[in-house]
């Protein structure tokens, strides 16, 4: 009886440590699916133009910056008031987790955004090659 019991024993200890190491595989992918990821959590006015708070992941060794832009809705045309800033790499930590970045937009010569203003803001990567990707648009009201 002795010996059955201790094969139950092994065997249910293989199962466990099978069971965990398939769970770390699981949960791997996850992590790297994660990254280079953006959300748009606030847009405020902020001297001389916009600031915008901004939720990001990314992966590690990655050499992009982060852009964001603003638009008026309500403008007309080529004329419509408009803002951009970015955020260079040495300033993002890449290391898959979450971290928050302030954006603080410049507006063009002639733009000017006050309190009530409706906005389309745009954020998103931009790499040395020209790439940009992860964009996401968000509107709001000032």
């Amino acid at each position: 009886m002795k010996s059955s019991r201790r094969r139950r024993r092994l065997v249910g200890a293989s199962a466990a440590a099978v069971l965990a190491g398939a769970g770390v595989l699981v949960a791997a992918p996850a992590a790297v699916a994660k990254a280079n990821i953006l959300a748009i959590d606030n847009v405020s006015l902020h001297e001389p133009g916009l600031q915008v708070k901004v939720t990001y992941s990314c992966d590690v060794d990655i050499n992009h910056q982060l852009v964001a832009r603003a638009v008026k809705i309500n403008g007309t045309g080529h004329d419509a008031p408009y803002a951009a800033g970015t955020v260079k790499i040495d300033k993002l930590v890449c290391d898959y987790r979450d971290h928050t970045a302030l954006v603080n937009l410049r507006p063009a010569a002639v733009s000017h955004f006050a309190k009530g203003d409706k906005l389309k803001v745009t954020v998103f990567y931009f790499d040395d090659d020209g790439f940009s990707y992860a964009h996401q648009k968000k509107v709001v009201v000032l």
